[in-house]
């Protein structure tokens, strides 16, 4: 989850104390030169509790129970499906389980290097004990069955109890793989063509880096063979179920004790409250990408598949796409800067060969690589900026009874801390609404779905292109006065009918905007029964800046929670998040995701009110909100929706599964029978049509990977029966009827633009 953050040179004011009192740190030089790398991971613990206790809007105190959440919550986090841990180990580790907070506090490392030696041991045994289980065929005629909540499992007793949870939990998966393959032959004798799909980025092993997301890779099935027996069938899905525990294990060999500790680290931060965390260097780096949405390096998608890295994707105009040498499927044998002699890359973590291909703007990077076809070839590179055009904002123009809508999409409040020039949600977002405006648009829905967050500045921005000036939100740190964040420009960009579309993953600065949207009745708030919940905010802070000449290396950042932020009507978004205007089911409506369901989080609570002005504009506003109240209780496609969640939700807790294939494939087709009854909620169609704006759809006409991302968006939009629910607010917003004549002039003025 993407969090607002502040930089120390926003409110640096509020963490003087650390600042000043940093200077008994620094004696920590002496003590720490040379030294192995145990002291640094002392030196980190005791600036992490340093400057969490000193900066932190509300610190917990580091007790007995305390230690005991963090005991928990680390111990999990090694081992959450407990296939590597005997109880026995849980046993030797349970004696620290009240132990750790004075371990803290005394840089003790015992835990932490007990737990960590023991799992690598552990995992070194698990790889012979999957590899024995997939070497003979797996008897699917036995009737035995496997439960998958492990939070309830107990730890086995034994090795032999032990081998029999990884026998079992393998089977199961080679269970559903072969469940599949049957499926699929059988369609393929009706002449259904399908593909078997998994996602990267999972257990499996596969992870993907250079600043992006995960990708979805897919195994193809052929055709123009002979139908398979079953005994072929059950041989490929061992040989596949080994090959994915054996790019899992090399993923997690990869992983070194710096990793492993972070993770512990981590396990502490976490009991303060749930985005209070620690950044490593490397997720430190990725972290900041994620909120610039930028990077310097070739612009490639990396996975790692066993001891190989492969492009998985070329990112649309960066330097890799405009040289059109490099492609998807091609493996990186070397890497070389510049001149310099190549350097064998195979076998390398994924985060080193990332490091070493990543690079300032306009060096030279030189890239040996095997071509999908198998030959040879050195690509050089010149290295540049790129944008990961995912992380911006996008909007989209649509027609609807005669009527020019835009469509505005933020992924999140992105913004370059390093480049006061550089791209940031704010200014984007007018932009955007400048160019909806020269369209001649009647409305506006902007969509902060799955936002999780980002740059509080931003938000007081995009806010403030709908206001004419007055506070957006009301911020509070510990023993201080509130302070009041203004829109002080009287200028208002869009003074239309506005919609703000939420749902339950809709977070932290998405919250504050839809919060004072509704609060100035400003616009209408569609969406979930309420957003996620999350009503604070955190600073980054670089622990390097606390040791001078540190000779233990770089030593990471900390991002701790140092203030809460409430509406200006006086309440806080934490827990109960923002409840919309209008609500709309979707199929996560019953489930338990939100910061009121994470067991430490921060309680809610209530300050005075601003003062402001309550918009008197929007004199359809009640009415609109009432007609789509009524459309949403009448429409048989959200009644359809509202089912479906509460059928997901039973079926949440259903974990206990059958080994035996014809019980499983029985199981799976009555669950497949009462999905049917679901389907029509992915088929629906809108009706209408979505195009890209003008400045876009030149850039459409040179770029056919835009071209099939914005395809791939308005398709999705003319399928999104929220998206259609949101303009028919717009419609009822409309201070004038339309009629024959002003329609034709606006579809003409669409057609010109």
């Amino acid at each position: 989850m993407n969090t607002i953050i502040n930089f120390m040179k926003r409110h640096y004011k509020i963490l003087l104390t650390i600042v000043v009192l940093s200077i008994t740190l620094f004696a920590f030089n002496s003590n720490y030169k040379n030294e192995i790398n145990s002291d640094k991971d002392k030196l980190l613990l005791e600036l992490l509790t340093f400057v969490i206790e000193k900066g932190h809007y509300s610190p917990a105190t580091i007790d007995d129970s305390f230690s005991k959440g963090v005991y928990k919550d680390y111990i999990q986090a090694l081992d959450p499906s407990k296939r590597f841990f005997l109880q026995a180990d849980i046993d030797e580790f349970s004696k620290y389980e009240t132990e750790i907070d004075n371990q803290i506090l005394n840089k003790d490392l015992t835990f932490f290097s007990l737990t960590y030696e023991r799992l690598m041991k552990r995992m070194d045994e698990s790889k012979a004990v999957y590899k024995t289980i997939l070497e003979k065929p797996f008897d699917f005629t036995v009737d035995e069955s496997f439960n998958t909540d492990y939070d309830k499992a107990p730890y086995a007793k034994n090795t032999t109890e032990l081998n029999e949870r990884w026998r079992k939990q393998i089977k199961l998966s080679a269970l559903s793989s072969l469940t599949d393959r049957l499926k699929m032959q059988e369609n393929k004798a009706k002449g259904i063509k399908e593909e078997l799909s998994t996602e990267a980025g999972d257990e499996e092993g596969n992870h993907v880096n250079d600043g992006v997301a995960p990708v979805t890779k897919k195994e193809e099935v052929k055709y123009d063979e002979k139908p398979k027996t079953f005994d072929e069938l059950e041989k490929e899905t061992r040989e596949s179920a080994k090959k994915s525990l054996d790019e899992y294990f090399s993923f997690m060999g990869d992983l070194n004790r710096n990793d492993w500790f972070s993770v512990f680290i981590n396990s502490i931060t976490a009991r303060f409250d749930p985005h209070t965390n620690y950044f490593a260097p490397d997720e430190k780096e990725r972290f900041d990408v994620s909120m610039s949405g930028k990077l310097e390096g070739i612009g490639a998608r990396l996975q790692k598949k066993n001891d190989f890295t492969e492009i998985s994707e070329l990112i649309s105009g960066g330097p890799a796409w405009r040289g059109k040498q490099l492609e998807a499927g091609d493996v990186i044998m070397k890497v070389a800067q510049g001149n310099a002699e190549a350097v064998d890359v195979v076998g390398m973590r994924l985060d080193d060969v990332v490091k070493k291909i990543k690079g300032p703007k306009g060096t030279e990077v030189r890239l040996t690589v095997k071509k999908v076809d198998g030959t040879i070839k050195i690509i050089s590179i010149i290295r540049d900026i790129v944008e990961i055009e995912e992380t911006y904002v996008k909007s989209s123009i649509v027609n609807k009874n005669g009527l020019n809508y835009g469509v505005i999409y933020l992924p999140k409040f992105y913004i370059d801390f390093e480049d006061k020039n550089g791209r940031d949600a704010g200014k984007d977002i007018a932009l955007e609404v400048e160019r909806l405006k020269k369209v001649g648009v009647d409305g506006i829905v902007l969509d902060v779905r799955d936002d999780g967050g980002g740059s509080l500045s931003t938000v007081v921005d995009i806010a403030g292109l709908f206001i004419s000036e007055g506070p957006i939100v009301q911020i509070k740190s510990a023993g201080r006065r509130k302070e009041i964040l203004f829109d002080k420009d009287k200028k208002i960009e869009w003074d239309g009918p506005l919609v703000i579309m939420v749902n339950s993953f809709s977070a932290s600065a998405s919250e504050i905007l839809a919060a004072a949207i509704q609060d100035y009745k400003r616009g209408v708030i569609i969406g979930s029964k309420q957003t996620y919940g999350k009503g604070t905010v955190q600073n980054v802070i670089d622990l390097n800046q606390f040791v001078r000449n540190s000779a233990v290396g770089d030593l990471g950042a900390l991002k701790t929670t140092t203030q809460k932020f409430y509406r200006i009507n006086g309440g806080s978004t934490q827990l109960e998040g923002v409840s919309s205007d209008v609500v709309m089911p979707d199929r996560y409506s019953y489930l338990k995701m939100g910061e009121r369901d994470i067991e430490n989080a921060m309680p809610w609570d209530k300050i005075d009110a601003a003062e402001y002005t309550v918009w008197d504009k929007n004199t359809n506003f009640n009415k609109a909100i009432a007609n789509s109240k009524n459309r949403i209780a009448t429409s048989e496609h959200f009644k359809l929706i509202d089912e479906n969640a509460k059928w997901i939700d039973s079926r949440s807790a259903d974990n206990t599964y059958s080994l035996n294939l014809e019980k499983f494939r029985a199981s799976q087709k009555e669950i497949e029978e009462k999905a049917k009854k679901y389907k029509p909620i992915s088929q629906y169609k809108n009706d209408l049509k979505f195009a890209s704006l003008p400045y876009e759809t030149e850039q459409i006409l040179k770029d056919n990977i835009l071209k099939e991302k914005r395809d791939r968006w308005h398709e999705a939009l003319s399928k999104d029966i929220y998206v259609e629910e949101a303009l028919n607010v717009l419609d009822d917003l409309q201070m004038k009827s339309v009629t024959k004549q002003n329609v034709n002039t606006k579809k003409e003025k669409l057609v010109k633009s």
